[in-house]
C-alpha cells in the first residue's frame, strides 16, 4: 500500500476556504475496519454543498468529500471482506463526517460495505451511486405499496437529475408508463431515450395555484423535488396511489392538506437512503444489477477526473449537471 496518495480536500479557516487536490497519507484516514483502493466515486448534490463554505454538510475541517465510492479491498479487520474483494460504499456518514470517496484510498466501518453485485462493474456502481440507490428504493417502495404497471401512469419529477433519470429508466424497464417532468426543454430527447413516454413541463406539474385535491392523474410518483411540487402531485394522485419523496430542491415547506390521505387513501412514502437497513440495501444493489439495471446506463452518466471535480461540483449546484457524473479516481 502506498504511503502517499491524492485526494480532493476542502478546508475552512477564519480567513479562507479552499478546495483542491492534495497529497495525504494512510495515517490521515479515519478509523475503520476496511481499507479500500478507490477506483470510482460520483457527484451528488450533497457533494456540491460540501464544496462550499456555507453548505452545512461538512462538520469539521480539513475534509475529503464524496458520499459514494467503489473499489477493491486492500486490507480488512472484518472476516466478511478479504483483500481483492470489489465493494461499494454509499451513504451513512461517508463524505459528511467521515472522509469520503474523493480519494485514492478510503477506510470505513465494515457495516457500511456492500459486495459489488455480479453483472455490475465498479464504474457502473458509481453510475448508480446514492442517486441510483435512492431511485431503486423509491421504485421498491412504490411496488411494496401495491402500485403496478396496470394501475396507470407514474410521474417522475426533476427527471433530468440523478434520481429522476435513474427512476425514469428503472420504471420503464419494469413496464410502467412513465411521464417525466422537467423545466428543461432541451432535454426531451434525452428523457425519451431513457423510456419516458410523455414529457410535461415543471409548470404543468406545479401550477401557480395548488388545489387541496384535484384531478386524479398519477398512479404513483417518484419525487426528488419536494416543496410545492410535492403538495401538487399529492392532490393529483389517484385513489390508493403512492408518492415516494426523497428530496427538497424545491424547499422543505409542503403546503398541503389531509384531503389526499383521508379522501383518496394516498400513501406518502418517505425515502431515506442514508440509513437504509443493510439487508434491504444489499437486496436493492442486487436488483440494480438485474431487473432495475437500465439498458442505457451509458446515456445517464459521464466521466470526470479528480482534478475536474471543483468545476463539476460548482455546476451541480447551479443545476447544470444532467443525469449522473462518475469520478475516475485512477485517471
Amino acid at each position: 500500500m502506498t504511503k502517499e496518495f491524492k485526494a480532493l480536500v476542502v478546508n475552512k479557516t477564519d480567513e479562507d476556504f479552499t478546495v483542491g487536490v492534495e497529497s495525504l497519507s494512510i495515517n490521515d484516514l479515519p478509523e475503520g475496519d476496511v481499507t479500500i483502493r478507490v477506483h470510482y466515486s460520483s457527484v451528488n448534490y450533497k457533494d456540491g454543498l460540501a464544496s462550499i463554505p456555507n453548505g452545512k454538510i461538512v462538520q469539521s475541517y480539513p475534509f475529503v468529500p464524496g458520499i459514494d465510492l467503489a473499489g477493491t479491498v486492500v486490507s480488512s479487520d472484518d472476516d466478511r471482506y478479504q483483500e481483492g474483494d470489489e465493494v461499494v460504499v454509499t451513504s451513512y456518514e461517508l463524505g459528511v463526517s467521515h472522509y469520503g470517496g474523493y480519494s485514492e484510498y478510503a477506510r470505513v466501518p465494515a457495516d457500511w460495505v456492500v459486495p459489488l453485485p455480479e453483472n455490475m462493474s465498479l464504474k457502473e456502481a458509481m453510475a448508480f451511486g446514492t442517486a441510483g440507490f435512492t431511485a431503486a428504493l423509491s421504485v421498491h417502495r412504490l411496488e411494496e405499496s401495491g402500485v403496478t404497471p396496470e394501475d396507470g401512469t407514474i410521474l417522475v419529477t426533476g427527471s433530468t437529475g440523478g434520481v429522476g433519470s435513474m427512476a425514469v429508466s428503472m420504471l420503464a424497464k419494469r413496464g410502467y408508463h412513465v411521464t417525466a417532468s422537467t423545466g428543461k426543454d432541451s432535454e426531451h430527447e434525452y428523457l425519451k431515450k431513457l423510456g419516458a413516454q410523455e414529457i410535461i413541463s415543471r409548470e404543468e406539474v406545479t401550477p401557480e395555484k395548488i388545489r387541496p385535491i384535484s384531478k386524479q392523474k398519477w398512479a404513483g410518483v417518484v419525487d426528488p423535488v419536494g416543496g410545492k411540487t410535492l403538495a401538487s402531485v399529492l392532490s393529483n394522485t389517484k385513489y390508493g396511489g403512492a408518492v415516494a419523496v426523497s428530496g427538497l430542491t424545491a424547499g422543505i415547506e409542503v403546503p398541503t392538506t389531509v384531503f389526499p390521505f383521508i379522501l383518496r387513501g394516498v400513501n406518502l412514502l418517505g425515502i431515506d437512503s442514508v440509513y437504509c437497513p443493510k439487508d434491504l440495501r444489499e437486496k436493492l444493489w442486487k436488483r440494480m444489477s438485474t431487473d432495475l439495471k437500465p439498458d442505457d446506463l451509458g446515456e445517464i452518466e459521464k466521466e470526470v477526473s479528480l482534478k475536474d471535480l471543483p468545476a463539476t461540483l460548482s455546476e451541480i449546484l447551479q443545476g447544470k449537471v444532467r443525469g449522473r457524473t462518475v469520478v475516475n479516481i485512477l485517471s
